[in-house]
């Protein structure tokens, strides 16, 4: 019989943050308010959400779209989006012909406004080598098979460029409203690694 009420053991990584929070508290370098006010943010106002909302926007107006691809940053900012790591968004349209991948291949620059941040596997070294060196195969592992008529384009995210994909809209959603739209929009379709 289990014991309910005893915490699950930390993770070798969350106890090391855990311990590093304590000292940095303890020697009054953080406060704590502050850390919880990030989660907040994070939890609720910033995340793939909000990269979803854009991109349902752009799938039920065309006009929006263009404007999207024209000026990401614009564009996004139209509907409140932006902010530090939001400040200067490209955005790639994924066609019948053309699939878009992002990587970081020197960290993990990543629009936080827009996607939140970013997954372990954006920030592995495996991914920001073979995302470059052989595409194909590594979104074939990730479940995604891309024809081999289709080009892959890979877009290299920096501090001073951050990219998001706009993927194509799913056949059979045309009575969709924008709200049902961006539910079915996920975090790794925008990233590319995955169709919705």
């Amino acid at each position: 019989m289990s014991d309910h009420h005893a915490p699950e053991p930390l993770a070798p990584v969350e106890a090391r943050v855990a311990a590093i929070e304590t000292v940095l508290e303890r020697r009054g370098l953080l406060d704590r308010s502050l850390v919880d006010a990030m989660i907040e943010q994070y939890e609720h106002n910033l995340g793939p959400m909000n990269g979803a909302r854009v991109v349902a926007r752009a799938w039920l107006d065309p006009a929006y779209k263009r404007r999207l691809l024209a000026d990401g940053t614009a564009a996004i900012g139209e509907l409140g989006y932006g902010g530090p790591e939001g400040h200067h968004v490209v955005v790639v349209e994924n066609t019948p012909t053309v699939h878009n991948l992002v990587v970081c291949t020197l960290c993990s620059c990543y629009p936080w406004p827009l996607l939140g941040l970013p997954p372990t596997w954006y920030k592995s070294a495996p991914y920001r080598s073979r995302a470059v060196r052989e595409p194909r195969a590594l979104l074939a592992e990730m479940g995604t098979e891309i024809p081999d008529d289709v080009e892959i384009r890979v877009w290299d995210s920096s501090a001073y460029s951050r990219y998001l994909v706009l993927p194509e809209r799913p056949a059979g959603t045309d009575g969709l409203d924008e709200e049902q739209l961006a539910a079915l929009v996920d975090r790794d379709a925008m990233i590319g690694v995955a169709r919705p």
